[in-house]
């Protein structure tokens, strides 16, 4: 695990792009924490550093439930499970599946269907105090994708947010 706190929502792109800069084809990142927590800024930040320009305006697909940009150098699958209800709804959405083909997924409160996708990166933001702005950001992983690049992310990490 890999914590680091992140001072304001430009700190949160930077570690979205440190992560970015190190996602493969086939990979899911599973985004967790509160309502406000930050979750749309960092997949706005890692689908830059993917390179998806700005007009493929990054926002959360809560009521379309999955965005899909395709100008980076991977395509995105951005999805949003906040109005699921059930893991069956989850896995109608083919996330997984999407990854399979060859795309990066990115699943703002993936958190409540880890059990329908596998292996993945998970990011947890969480406020910190009193401070709006500030996060404290815990990078773990399920399964043994990250393996042969956990070392390189967590360098990367301490690169941007020591």
């Amino acid at each position: 695990m890999i914590e680091i706190v992140s001072r304001d929502p430009a700190q949160t792109s930077l570690v979205a792009a440190a992560v970015a800069r190190l996602v493969r084809p086939r990979d899911i990142i599973v985004l967790a924490g509160p309502m406000g927590a930050g979750k749309t800024a960092f997949a706005r930040g890692f689908a830059a550093a993917l390179g998806v320009g700005p007009e493929d305006d990054v926002t959360s697909p809560t009521f379309t439930l999955v965005h899909e940009y395709r100008s980076g150098r991977i395509p995105v699958h951005h999805a949003d499970l906040y109005r699921l209800a059930t893991l069956g709804e989850v896995a109608d959405l083919g996330l997984r599946e999407r990854a399979d083909l060859g795309d990066v997924v990115i699943i703002e409160w993936g958190d409540v269907a880890t059990d329908v996708l596998g292996g993945h990166l998970r990011i947890d933001l969480e406020p910190d105090g009193d401070d709006d702005d500030m996060r404290v950001i815990t990078v773990s992983v399920e399964g043994h994708s990250w393996d042969a690049r956990w070392e390189k992310l967590r360098s990367a990490l301490s690169a941007v947010a020591p």
